[in-house]
């Protein structure tokens, strides 16, 4: 990596969690040269505007969620028990894995009517782990660790919808109760489908 690509990387991860906390909007270039103490100029000769820069800051938080789910899938044996690290990755939303919380629903509420390239990145970003979801379930099914009748795409598309719900409802109850209810409830429902 040369010099300036690495500068750019700083900037990147220094850039991404103040977006993820302060929004697109809410973010000015002044609180990016703040946390990075590199000259405007600087900045300027690595992204264009501002908008590029939250591009580069979006992709580079959904790696790192996205990264850190895939390995703990990975390090995983079972179908059963590839879905259950899939949930453990949201048991704690007051303790995100990155700074301000889940990127997919802080980016995916703010870019729904302002910023189409970010809507377009969430997108597909709950697109793929709703996929991983159903792939999971799939092979499951096909290795007979799941019953037949496990309904894949209907399972994947509900998980993840309630882990990002409750998402939502702990950082605004100031609680991971609700969170350990509802890891508790798709649980539960996963095993009434695994065969014994």
């Amino acid at each position: 990596m040369t010099k300036a690509e690495r500068t750019k990387q700083f900037i990147i991860e220094q850039a991404a969690p103040i977006f993820n906390e302060k929004g697109i909007a809410g973010t000015s270039i002044d609180d990016v040269l703040k946390a990075t103490k590199l000259a405007k100029g600087c900045l300027y000769s690595h992204f264009e505007n501002k908008e590029a820069l939250s591009h580069a800051a979006v992709d580079y938080l959904m790696q790192t969620v996205c990264g850190k789910t895939s390995a703990l899938v990975a390090a995983a044996d079972t179908a059963k028990e590839k879905l259950f690290a899939v949930i453990d990755t949201y048991k704690t939303p007051l303790t995100p894995a990155v700074s301000g919380g889940c990127p997919v629903l802080n980016f995916g509420v703010e870019s729904d009517d302002g910023c189409p390239v970010i809507k377009d990145k969430i997108k597909t970003a709950v697109q793929n782990s709703i996929r991983l979801i159903t792939g999971i379930i799939k092979n499951g099914i096909a290795n007979k660790e799941f019953s037949k009748d496990f309904n894949a795409d209907e399972f994947a598309l509900k998980m993840f919808t309630l882990l990002e719900g409750g998402i939502l409802i702990c950082r605004v109850t100031n609680s991971n109760v609700q969170m350990k209810t509802l890891i508790g409830t798709l649980k539960s429902e996963i095993e009434s489908y695994a065969i014994k």
